[in-house]
């Protein structure tokens, strides 16, 4: 499993411009069972996203995002062990 940040290096109006084509890239990738959790970061300076794959297959999935040229990204991979009730497809993955 792989945690991807979002840091948005463009403006609020820039990324808002692409919105709707990167909201339509995590459906398709929760659809197809790579994308796990997606979500703004409070304040709205990025993102975060939980990914199913290998750390090359979703640093290449990354690079197809909408928001490729206007956001900063950074790759953490994790083996969860423990999970809450209720999250253990995170631990399955």
């Amino acid at each position: 499993m792989i945690i991807v940040s979002l840091e948005y290096t463009a403006s609020l109006e820039e990324i808002d411009m692409r919105l709707a084509a990167h909201r339509a890239w995590l459906q398709a990738a929760v659809t197809s069972g790579r994308l796990m959790v997606a979500g703004r970061r409070v304040p709205r300076t990025g993102g975060m996203l939980i990914a199913r794959g290998t750390m090359e297959e979703i640093m290449g999935w990354a690079a197809t995002d909408p928001f490729a040229d206007v956001a900063r990204y950074s790759f953490i991979e994790i083996d969860p062990t423990i999970v809450a009730p209720g999250l253990e497809a995170l631990a399955a993955s």
